[in-house]
């Protein structure tokens, strides 16, 4: 695609999309060492696949709570919801993750927030220790 319009979104080579793709994998994988770097050098903490999972998303989905802190340490954002509705809140409390759900609720993640909210996964599947976390000031 291309287009003399400033606001045109540029084509991705294969190149650059295989390189995104394995940002996204180094999330799942909880491979901080190398994916902390390249945040760091100025890829957006906020990158979001095509089904809007971001980062973040990802490393709580997939369970390594020490990627998760150090992306909202980053500036990730905690309320940011994929495509299914779901934000990071609601996965953490799914897969009962304690460390990511205290990570998350402390960054200032809303309970409340999307359709699949947090608070609607424990109703769901009846996750009484999420519910108790959640409730906690």
């Amino acid at each position: 695609m291309t287009s003399d319009t400033p606001d045109a979104t540029p084509e991705l080579t294969d190149e650059q999309l295989d390189f995104l793709n394995s940002l996204f994998d180094l999330a799942r994988e909880g491979d901080a060492d190398q994916l902390l770097p390249v945040l760091d050098q100025g890829v957006p903490v906020n990158l979001a696949n095509h089904k809007g999972d971001t980062l973040l998303i990802l490393a709580t989905y997939n369970n390594h709570p020490a990627l998760v802190k150090a992306l909202l340490e980053r500036g990730a954002e905690v309320n940011r919801l994929n495509a299914r509705g779901q934000s990071a809140l609601s996965c953490a409390v799914f897969i009962q993750s304690e460390e990511s759900v205290r990570a998350l609720l402390a960054a200032g993640a809303d309970p409340d927030e999307g359709p699949v909210s947090a608070r609607a996964a424990v109703e769901m599947f009846g996750l009484e220790s999420m519910r108790t976390l959640l409730d906690t000031p």
